[in-house]
């Protein structure tokens, strides 16, 4: 039985395939390069007293992104997420923290992107910040100097109050009851929960590239 014998056209032919394969693999990918901002407006409502961990949040992208002049996620695309972390407002610390993981983008046309980002900043969701890399929002509350000087004010507006109603004796009175007013404000501040309501405009930064293989839209019929 005689092999095949392979001429010098067909190996040639056999060497182009396998040269432009990668090519034509590569001219149907997008790619976000590792970090690329991404802006997206929420359009889930989010808090610490209702939110749990693993519950999913949507968000759609409010500015497109391009790569070498080509728009590869155009504004419109949808995020999808997780709340990956919460903690509600305690007694032990008073400040309740949330952590939002995004995962997909779904672009236009079908086009997906898995990623993987880090919430760099949040605005439109009073009295909260990111406070580490990881994207940690977390209630903003009042520093020591600034409850200090709360406490301070409430303890003299109580002195007057005092002195004016029982000559001088009074002001004694008036000073706790004003610092036990300022400090049960305080505390009512401090267990205050996180709220990220819809409409929230969310910034997040990729922490790896991300790929997404370009959708040949489908052919228009002719009329």
């Amino acid at each position: 039985m005689r092999r095949p014998v392979l001429n010098l056209r067909t190996i040639l032919g056999l060497a182009a395939i396998a040269f432009l394969a990668p090519l034509a693999s590569a001219d149907d990918t997008f790619t976000l390069p590792a970090g690329t901002t991404l802006r997206v407006r929420l359009t889930t409502n989010l808090s610490s007293r209702t939110t749990e961990t693993g519950d999913r949040f949507t968000a759609e992208v409010t500015e497109p992104i391009f790569n070498k002049g080509e728009e590869v996620v155009p504004g419109g695309s949808m995020v999808e997420g997780r709340v990956s972390f919460v903690r509600p407002p305690g007694r032990a610390k008073g400040v309740a923290e949330m952590r939002l993981t995004p995962e997909k983008i779904s672009v236009p046309g079908g086009a997906q992107y898995l990623i993987s980002a880090a919430l760099e900043g949040a605005e439109g969701a009073p009295d909260v910040k990111v406070v580490d890399e990881e994207g940690t929002l977390k209630g903003k509350g009042k520093s020591k100097k600034t409850t200090a000087e709360e406490a301070g004010i409430g303890a003299g507006a109580g002195a007057g109050v005092g002195g004016i109603a029982d000559g001088g004796t009074g002001a004694l009175y008036g000073a706790a009851i004003g610092a036990g007013a300022a400090l049960a404000h305080r505390l009512l501040k401090r267990h205050q929960d996180i709220v990220v309501p819809q409409g929230t405009e969310l910034s997040f930064v990729l922490n790896r590239a991300a790929t997404a293989r370009k959708i040949t839209p489908p052919a228009e019929s002719s009329k």
